[in-house]
């Protein structure tokens, strides 16, 4: 793999302002969120305020990925990724979401998830993953992808093809009827072609007006995810993979999740909504 040094905490800017007249979600400025209470099948309403969501949330992701090259930071993305989603009436959900800063996550390298962007400066051979959800009409649309950062060995190019691959299969395996678990199955066995580790304690999870509703979509072989797929049913599949081991540290940030052996991760995800006969993205710019 890439010798890259290994990643450190950068400096935060200051936290960016959203226009008043932008609806907030109900967590903004509190510790946390409520609990959510409500369905996981969503009404036709709803589903239909999710792709507006879920596309604004798909676009802000793919400007800040543009910006993506050697020399960049990380916060700049944030600042791209901010202004185009308050430009189109939407808050960013991770703004304030139990306190974490920033309009989206950049996990560069051997982070796994929830990546603070700063003053981190990417590098010719980084691979970094944005993870960017909106919330506009009542409801969030979250997704998120891994990108090559000039010229990446091909290990690290590999897994990043591989992980966007496993995303792939695990949303054609979606029926009604099956239970949740197949996701998982699906995915832990095709990165096991290729010894990857499979991320266990993070996971996809419902969406809807709530940021996580309490759904757990995990990306391993789970015997205890035995929810019925359901139509109308709207959560999230994201599945993390690895060079090395599935474990993981934090970082005294609360947030920055690094793999135990500082080796490459890699991430993709998407929002759907369950359909009498398979899945729709609703994350698709």
């Amino acid at each position: 793999m890439s010798g890259q040094s290994l990643l450190v905490p950068g400096e935060l800017s200051p936290t960016r302002s959203v226009p008043g007249n932008i609806r907030r979600p109900e967590y903004v400025g509190k510790p946390g969120p409520a609990p959510y209470t409500g369905p996981e099948v969503q009404t036709p309403e709803t589903i239909e305020a999710m792709r507006v969501a879920g596309r604004i949330a798909a676009r802000a992701m793919a400007e800040a990925a543009k910006l993506i090259a050697p020399g960049v930071t990380t916060d700049e993305l944030d600042r791209v990724a901010h202004a185009y989603m308050c430009d189109h009436g939407a808050y960013p959900s991770t703004l304030g979401y139990r306190g974490f800063p920033k309009s989206l996550c950049t996990s560069v390298n051997e982070v796994i998830c929830h990546g603070i962007p700063d003053s981190t400066v990417l590098r010719d051979g980084d691979i970094v993953n944005l993870d960017v959800t909106a919330y506009i009409g009542g409801v969030h649309g979250d997704n998120n992808a891994t990108y090559l950062v000039g010229d990446v060995d091909e290990e690290s190019r590999l897994l990043v093809e591989r992980t966007r691959e496993s995303l792939n299969r695990a949303i054609k395996a979606v029926r009604p009827g099956r239970q949740i678990n197949v996701i998982g199955r699906v995915i832990e066995s095709y990165a096991k072609r290729f010894g990857y580790g499979v991320v266990r304690d993070f996971t996809g999870h419902g969406i809807n007006s709530s940021f996580h509703s309490g759904l757990i979509v995990p990306h391993y072989d789970s015997p205890h995810a035995t929810t019925v797929i359901r139509p109308g049913m709207t959560f999230t599949i994201e599945p993390m993979l690895t060079l090395g081991t599935h474990e993981y540290d934090m970082w005294d940030d609360g947030w920055t999740v690094v793999t135990k052996d500082r080796r490459r991760t890699a991430q993709f995800e998407h929002t759907l909504v369950v359909t009498d006969t398979g899945a729709e993205i609703l994350t698709l710019p």
